[in-house]
């Protein structure tokens, strides 16, 4: 069998994902699915170890290429993604988990004071936000719904893998009645892109991830905000919190919106691109 050096691979890799990709993400790309398919570790990358070239990874390495240059996301073609500290299984049901979402994780996690609150996160996709405050509270009782069974039946299967227990249960939060109460927190990264920004948006995006999660009308952007943040108000606790991750170009309309709905405490965290992009609000005391 023939053998090559991981870095020379890696160019190699690379230099095929250059049509589409600009060099710095080929070149992450190139390390991820070479890691991925021959099951290196940083360290033989580093050492530049020699690499045995085995025909059936190759196949599935030049696969993985191929999908990549028609804008495939690469966390499809890996599978998986680690997330606040664990491993979550990504596919066409259910968006991405991103970044700014693990952020919103942290800082519920950080500022949490309750040793077993009772968790509700609206529109679950992954089930990677209860997943994760389940791993991090343990003692947390976390439920979690959404409208579509294909993206609860992939958040069981995460619970399952990552050995948490979620109440997972499926909900119309617009046109069904609302089976929870006395809740310490709820959270939510509800659909919130206006349809009118399609054409600003990747392919890989577009092409691969279901709108269902991603879109809201343009005559009413906010349209699952307002319907969560009543729902809050009715039924969290007297001091109860509410978390949003909200769209970056709407942070001062939600602020308002929460205010103006009954919440307090009311603040606004950007994220580490330094975008507005998280919310938080407290239920007032009486």
């Amino acid at each position: 069998m023939p053998f090559e050096k991981p870095k020379a691979k890696i160019l190699a890799i690379a230099k095929k994902l250059s049509g589409v990709y600009d060099e710095r993400e080929a070149m992450n790309m190139a390390h991820l699915l070479l890691t991925h398919f021959y099951g290196l570790d940083r360290m033989k990358v580093v050492l530049n170890d020699e690499l045995l070239l085995v025909e059936n990874a190759e196949i599935v390495l030049n696969k993985a290429i191929d999908e990549l240059n028609q804008h495939k996301p690469i966390q499809h073609i890996l599978g998986s993604v680690e997330f606040y500290g664990c491993e979550f299984k990504v596919d066409e049901r259910a968006l991405i988990p991103r970044p700014e979402t693990e952020e919103l994780v942290d800082w519920i996690v950080t500022e949490n004071i309750i040793e077993d609150p009772y968790i509700l996160d609206v529109g679950t996709g992954t089930g990677c936000i209860p997943i994760a405050l389940k791993n991090a509270i343990p003692k947390a009782r976390v439920a979690a719904v959404d409208v579509s069974e294909e993206a609860l039946a992939l958040a069981r299967e995460n619970a399952k893998q990552n050995n948490t227990e979620v109440d997972f249960q499926h909900l119309d939060i617009l046109n069904e009645a609302f089976p929870f109460d006395m809740l310490d927190l709820v959270v939510s990264n509800p659909p919130y892109i206006p349809e009118s920004d399609k054409p600003e948006m990747s392919s890989n995006v577009l092409s691969f991830e279901p709108h269902l999660a991603l879109f809201v009308a343009n005559n009413d952007p906010f349209i699952f905000y307002k319907r969560i943040t009543e729902l809050a108000l009715q039924h969290l606790k007297i001091g109860g919190m509410l978390y949003f991750e909200i769209h970056e170009r709407f942070g001062e309309e939600m602020v308002k919106l929460v205010e103006d709905m009954g919440f307090t405490n009311v603040f606004l965290k950007k994220d580490l691109q330094g975008k507005d992009r998280m919310l938080q609000a407290q239920k007032y005391y009486i």
